[in-house]
Formats: C-alpha cells, structure tokens, sequence
C-alpha cells in the first residue's frame, strides 16, 4: 500500500490513446433495426461504433490476456444454483431454494420468476469477480441447514440468509472493475469510479451505407427438384472506412481504486492499452471477418488534462490521388497535434510516441518506436515513474 504522499505525486495523470484503423466491408455495431451506426458530424455522414461495443470488446480481451474475469448479470442467484447442483452436488430443489434466497437477500429488489426470466433475478444488474458466485456458494453452504428448512422464496417474503454478508460480496472487484468502473447505487459503497474514458469511434471520412441482398438456397430442394429459388432471402447493412479511436486512462483514479498499488497499476494499464489497441468487436464477424490492426497508435501522457484529437476530423477527410483515406488521415491527425501543441505550449506533455505502418515521419507524435508493445510500455513507465521512484 502506498502512501498518501505517493498517491499525491501521480494526481493529474492521464494516458491519451489516439488509435486510427481502417476497417473493411462490415458492420461491428447495429442499431434496434440491424442498421449501421451512424453520427452527422462536420455536416457529413460518418460510420459510428458505440462506446459501449468497443468497450466490451476490449473488456473481453483484457480478462483472456490477463486471467481475471467479471460477471455482469441480473441472475447471480440462477449462477449461485448451477454451483451448488453441478459443483457440489446439492439436490436440485435445495440447489434451486438457495439461489432464491441469494438473488432475494441483498439490498437490491428482486423479481420472482417471469415468462422473460425463469428464475428469481435482481432488478439491478451487478458486477462481480467471477469468484463471487463461489464465495456467495459458501455463505449458502454455511447455511445448509437453514435452507433446508425454509420454504421456496415468495414475493415480500425476506430471505433467510445474512443481508449484509450478501452485500459485502457484491462489493468485490477486481482489476477489471477497477479499471472500468460499476454503478450499484443499490448496495451501499458499491459503486466504483472508472478510470477509462472511451469515445464513440467514428470514421475520419463520410461513408455510405450499402444493403446487402441476399438468398440462402435449401440443398434438398435444390438437387432434388428441378425448381429454381431461395429457402430464405433478407438484406443486411453494411459499410467500411478508416475509423479515428479514443480512450483516456486517468491512472491517478486507478491508483486510488487499488490502494496505490504501483505494481497492480503497471499492470492493468499495460493490460489494458494491449487490449484497447488489438481488440476488435465481433458482430457478423463470421461473414466479413473484418480482422485488421490498427494503422496508427499515438500515445501521450499528459498531467493537466486527457485531450482527444477528434476534431482533426470535424473536416472529412478527402481520398488521396489512388483513392484511401488512410494516408490522408495519419497526416490530418499528425498536423491536428503539432497545432494543438502549439496553441497549449509545453504544458502537461510528460511523454509522446508512436507506431504506424506508415513509411514517412509524422512530425507532432513524438518517438517513433517499432512496435505497439515497444510504445504502450513506454507511456505506461513514463506516466507512473514518479510513483515508481
């Protein structure tokens, strides 16, 4: 644990990451229609990808790479149960009685069973280590013999097991939540404060959306009858385009998250730079495999404020002489930055870097290093080394 005077020397730390990736034909993230996200932005359509899509994309990275993982869901009773009947043999009906009481006994509503949920839920959403559904097994465990004499959960019935031993598991986290952040105003003290800021990313260019057509033909109708035509025909949406990304890492905020653990924070920021660098989502990945790297990483550790480069784009950008938009928009977020640097002066740039395929310098980024490996640990060492000392 650090001291309080150690917390103080890293306030006001901040990991810009300014990410540019050109994606191929596919649609990473669609609305309640199946339609293409989009935003007017420099009065031109832009393809969009929701904050909340890559967010998750990049959570689902950080907990493969790293060997932790979270569980966001309603049905932490439902978890509890399979537990019990599959892990430790408990008779299905007691199993069942226990994730009642569980899903019942916190400080969050709950909801009895429903033709949407089978099972006892809370109306609130909680986030916890994965490890919490064992740890909430052996509170029911511990109370065996009480659950075995209690009757099925009903609606204002209150649950037999300890409410406040319930609660004190669902304030857990680990380095994901930490990170990230939960909202649980139901639980007192529940609520963590997130260290990652993600924006929306947007293309750097206006971008059409086109309707795919097509048919799925049925194998048996096909060989064996002599008919032409489809089982099933539909249409998707879909675009492509070179997408600008932004996140923010306020490392003072995770320090205080983790108790000022300088080691824990190396860690998770490193973890968590990989991740919002290589991740990807996943929507109709099966047919686009749209599975590219980013063109371009600019990583600066300021100390005033966090500073998003997405105004470099309030312009679209125009297609260069053979057609892409990539080149075009390294060079428009390059000379974004060297103009930002000098309307602010040399105030609170602690380190600057950057990797890209491009071949030419790109003035305004700093170093340029080989790798995103090379350039992720060394924002993460400059922005804590105060701390480290």
């Amino acid at each position: 644990m650090t001291t309080t005077a150690q917390q103080h020397t890293i306030a006001g730390r901040y990991i810009d990451f300014h990410v540019l990736q050109s994606v191929p034909y596919a649609n990473l993230n669609r609305d309640d229609t199946n339609s293409v996200k989009t935003v007017q932005y420099g009065d031109r359509e832009r393809t969009r990808v929701s904050s909340q899509c890559w967010k998750r994309a990049v959570r689902r990275y950080f907990q493969r790479s790293i060997g932790e993982k979270a569980l966001r869901t309603r049905r932490i009773g439902e978890a509890v149960e399979r537990e019990l009947q599959q892990e430790r043999d408990w008779p299905a009906d007691l199993a069942r009685r226990a994730g009642q009481h569980i899903a019942a006994g916190s400080s969050i509503k709950a909801d009895p069973p429903s033709e949407e949920e089978p099972a006892w839920s809370t109306n609130a959403m909680v986030y916890v280590p994965t490890s919490a559904v064992t740890e909430l097994a052996d509170l029911a465990h511990a109370h065996r013999d009480e659950l075995e004499g209690a009757k099925d959960m009903k609606k204002g019935v209150k649950s037999i097991l300890p409410q406040a031993d319930i609660d004190a598991v669902l304030r857990s986290r680990n380095g994901i939540i930490n990170l990230f952040g939960r909202m649980l105003a139901e639980v007192d003290d529940a609520g963590v404060d997130g260290a990652v800021q993600l924006a929306h990313a947007l293309t750097t260019h206006g971008t059409d959306v086109e309707v795919d057509y097509f048919a799925a033909v049925d194998d048996i109708t096909d060989a064996w009858r002599d008919t032409a035509g489809s089982a099933h025909m539909g249409s998707s949406e879909f675009s492509a385009g070179v997408f600008y990304r932004y996140a923010t890492l306020d490392l003072a905020d995770l320090l205080r998250n983790i108790g000022g653990d300088v080691a824990a924070a190396t860690t998770l920021a490193t973890a968590f730079g990989e991740a919002f660098v290589l991740s990807l989502p996943e929507a109709k990945k099966t047919s686009t495999a749209p599975h590219t790297i980013p063109d371009l990483v600019h990583l600066s550790v300021r100390s005033d404020r966090p500073l998003s480069y997405a105004a470099a784009f309030e312009k679209p950008v125009g297609a260069d002489r053979s057609g892409g938009f990539a080149e075009p928009s390294r060079r428009a977020l390059a000379d974004y930055a060297q103009a930002a640097s000098r309307l602010l002066g040399s105030r609170g740039v602690l380190h600057s870097g950057w990797a890209s395929l491009e071949d030419k310098d790109l003035a305004g980024l700093g170093s340029r290093v080989d790798s995103f490996d090379e350039l992720i640990t060394g924002a993460v060492t400059a922005a804590l080394s105060e701390a480290t000392a």
